[in-house]
């Protein structure tokens, strides 16, 4: 059993994704990047992303076809264009957006070990556009731990 140790260092930084519309976006690369800048070796990095209408979530990075059939999942489950929703100032995918980003979720957790985001086996983080023209995403890293 391992000791429990204080938290010595914070550090926080953010980087943009240029998305190309609805799709999946891997960034696990990109947050390894600020988990490594931040100088901590054992911690948390909670991961955040400043948008209504994008999401992160951890999946296979592996299979491509994952992403393609999680896509066609939100697709029945949020379609576009529901008369449900009154909500589409910016168009039929607008309210959609909205709901899939509550479904999925703005932010993360990683348990961060040996400096690097401990995940497991084909996993990966990915950002999930939810609108159909591409968009400029902004994510914020903030890693602490000693």
């Amino acid at each position: 059993m391992s000791r429990a140790q204080p938290v010595q260092h914070i550090a926080q930084s953010t980087f943009t994704v240029h998305t190309r519309g609805r799709s999946l976006t891997e960034v696990t690369d990109r947050i390894a990047e600020a988990i490594v800048a931040s100088g901590v070796g054992m911690g948390i990095a909670h991961v955040f992303v400043q948008h209504t209408s994008a999401s992160l979530l951890v999946g296979e990075n592996a299979d491509p076809t994952v992403v393609a059939d999680l896509e066609r999942f939100f697709a029945r489950l949020v379609p576009d264009g529901d008369p449900l929703f009154h909500h589409r100032d910016e168009g039929p995918d607008d309210m959609p957006a909205h709901v899939r980003t509550v479904l999925t979720g703005v932010s993360l957790s990683l348990p961060v070990h040996g400096g690097k985001p401990l995940l497991g086996t084909w996993q990966g983080v990915f950002l999930y556009e939810h609108r159909h023209e591409a968009h400029q995403r902004k994510i914020t890293v903030t890693v602490s731990g000693h």
